[in-house]
């Protein structure tokens, strides 16, 4: 199940906007994958087991769905856009369930949510990185912090790496470096993507066990300011408009469903 709900990830993941943390919150296997990167070395056969079978049914999506949902996203950009945004709301009410477990409802709860939300906002105004301008030690170290911020956004639900990457200018970069194999740009990249997604993954781990509460607000608050970069505009006609309903219904009830398997 693990696999299958990894290619369903990794396959959501090459949608520009769609964070695969959300997905993976939604399907149920977040606090599974945190566990397993938070504990590694405390239960390295275990942990790899898991991380494995997610990492090879991530690569089987991608692989497997890159070409119709680009195809989808092509040809009927709309009907398909409803339809991740009804997906991402299909999950919500699970989130939920599991921020607002143990305890009635207080104040609180809505400041941990919009604080969520206010996080991915400032992540999204964050200063483009102009690597063409830096050489040498800077230029590594720009790659090292952009590796960080992108392993926090990997990790974290609601934040899109492909979107942050963009927003710090290094989407173009990042791409031609992968079809170039540059490695001076994708080592010191890729360093920090692994040491970010340790630390971040640890510290969440800690957060969700002492706070549980707060800590899956604010997690409801990400996935919650994801849906505007999902959202793909107004149907021009009735008839568009009937179509991006049905496909919004569809995209929920799918992913509800899925999240209570």
């Amino acid at each position: 199940m693990i696999a299958a709900k990894g290619a369903i990830i990794g396959a959501t993941m090459l949608i520009p906007g769609v964070s695969g943390g959300t997905m993976a919150m939604i399907l149920g296997i977040y606090d599974r994958l945190i566990l397993s990167v938070s504990t590694f070395w405390q239960h390295k056969l275990r942990s790899l087991r898991a991380l494995l079978w997610f990492c090879v049914g991530a690569v089987l999506g991608m692989f497997l769905f890159a070409r119709p949902l680009l195809h989808l996203l092509e040809s009927f950009p709309l009907p398909a856009g409803y339809f991740f945004v009804g997906a991402v709301a299909g999950g919500i009410p699970v989130i939920y369930r599991k921020a607002a477990a143990g305890g009635a409802f207080t104040w609180r709860m809505p400041v941990y949510v919009l604080a969520g939300v206010a996080i991915v906002l400032a992540m999204s105004r964050l200063p483009n990185l102009y690597l063409s301008a830096a050489e040498g030690i800077w230029r590594v170290a720009a790659l090292l912090l952009a590796g960080v911020v992108a392993a926090v956004a990997l990790v974290l639900p609601g934040i899109s790496v492909s979107y942050l990457l963009l927003i710090l200018g290094l989407y173009d970069a990042t791409i031609q470096a992968i079809n170039r194999l540059d490695l001076g740009f994708l080592l010191p990249l890729g360093i920090g993507l692994v040491g970010g997604i340790l630390l971040s993954a640890k510290l969440l781990d800690r957060l969700m066990t002492r706070y549980p509460r707060p800590t899956y607000l604010v997690i409801l608050g990400f996935v919650l300011a994801s849906v505007p970069a999902v959202f793909p505009g107004l149907p021009g006609d009735v008839g568009q408009a009937v179509l991006c309903l049905l496909t919004l219904a569809a995209g929920f009830g799918a992913l509800y469903k899925l999240s209570h398997l």
